[in-house]
C-alpha cells in the first residue's frame, strides 16, 4: 500500500495555519490546484461532511471528512469519488508547533490501494501535486 508523504515548515503559528486549513470547504482559499469546493452533505466542521472539489484541470473529486481534532490540529478525509485509478484513499493533514521558533510543522500524507502499474504514477501526484504543492502555497502565503 503506497504512502505518499510531504512536510514543511510554515513561518507562523499553528493557530494561524489552522484557521486557514481547518475549513473542510476552504481548499480553494489556499491550495493552488483546487478551483472550486462546495459541501454536498453535512455541515462545515462536521465529521461525515462531504465536499465536491473541482480541480484546476476540471476533474472532480468528492471527499468525506473522516476525523477532525481541533486540539491536535489534524483532520483526515477519504475519497468518495475520484478521477484517479485508485481505491480506498485516506489522507491526513497534521500541524504541530516548532517550539524554538513558534512556526508550524505541516505534515500531509495518504494511503491508497491501486494496481501496481498505477502506483508509480499516482504516488508522485499525491505527494508533489497535492501535499507538497499545498504546503508550498502555505509557506508562500505566510512568508
Amino acid at each position: 500500500m503506497p504512502k505518499p508523504y510531504a512536510s514543511g515548515v510554515v513561518p507562523v503559528s499553528v493557530e494561524a495555519v489552522w484557521e486557514l486549513v481547518r475549513p473542510f470547504d476552504g481548499l480553494p482559499q489556499w491550495h493552488p490546484t483546487i478551483a472550486q469546493s462546495r459541501l454536498t452533505q453535512g455541515e462545515e466542521g462536521q465529521v461525515g461532511a462531504v465536499r465536491r472539489l473541482e480541480l484546476a484541470n476540471g476533474a472532480v473529486v468528492v471527499e468525506r471528512l473522516v476525523t477532525l481534532d481541533d486540539a491536535a490540529t489534524t483532520f483526515s478525509y477519504e475519497f468518495v469519488e475520484n478521477p484517479f485509478d485508485v481505491r480506498r484513499y485516506v489522507s491526513t493533514l497534521r500541524l504541530a508547533p516548532v517550539t524554538d521558533t513558534g512556526h508550524t510543522f505541516v505534515q500531509w500524507w495518504g494511503e491508497y490501494d491501486a494496481d501496481a502499474s498505477v502506483e508509480s504514477e499516482m504516488t508522485p501526484v499525491f505527494r508533489d501535486d497535492v501535499y507538497a504543492a499545498g504546503i508550498t502555497a502555505l509557506q508562500r502565503r505566510f512568508s
